[in-house]
């Protein structure tokens, strides 16, 4: 079992950036792949970033390629999620996921084995 904390979340202005961290318990965390999800009200689930459990390979979202940057510390069981120029439009509750196995499409949601809560993002115009 793994339980999945995120954090950083908050109010930011366009043009702004933010830093969110998820913190992983158990110690099988450097084999799980992660990934960042977001969603609004009344829209589903869409896909952000994810990463190997190595940190060798990381897969964007056409959305926030070349914005946003996903990284990990093993050491430290924590995934980040660096968000610059950040737009109204990024605005969601954005999710920390695990997979247990590399994930064949790591935009799927069904892929993931472990969610954490979610953490606000707030964009103002």
């Amino acid at each position: 079992q793994v339980q999945l904390i995120e954090s950083g979340g908050g109010l930011v202005q366009a043009g702004g950036s933010l830093r969110l961290s998820c913190a992983a318990s158990g110690r099988a965390f450097s084999s799980y792949a992660m990934g960042w999800f977001r969603q609004s009200p009344g829209k589903e689930r869409d896909f952000v970033a994810a990463i190997t459990s190595s940190g060798g390979s990381t897969y964007y979202a056409v959305a926030v390629k070349g914005r946003f940057t996903i990284s990990r510390d093993n050491a430290k069981n924590t995934v980040y999620l660096q968000m610059d120029s950040l737009k109204p439009e990024d605005s969601a509750l954005y999710y920390c996921a695990a997979a247990r196995a590399s994930p064949p499409i790591v935009s799927i949601t069904s892929e993931y084995d472990y969610w954490g809560q979610g953490t606000q993002v707030t964009v103002s115009s």
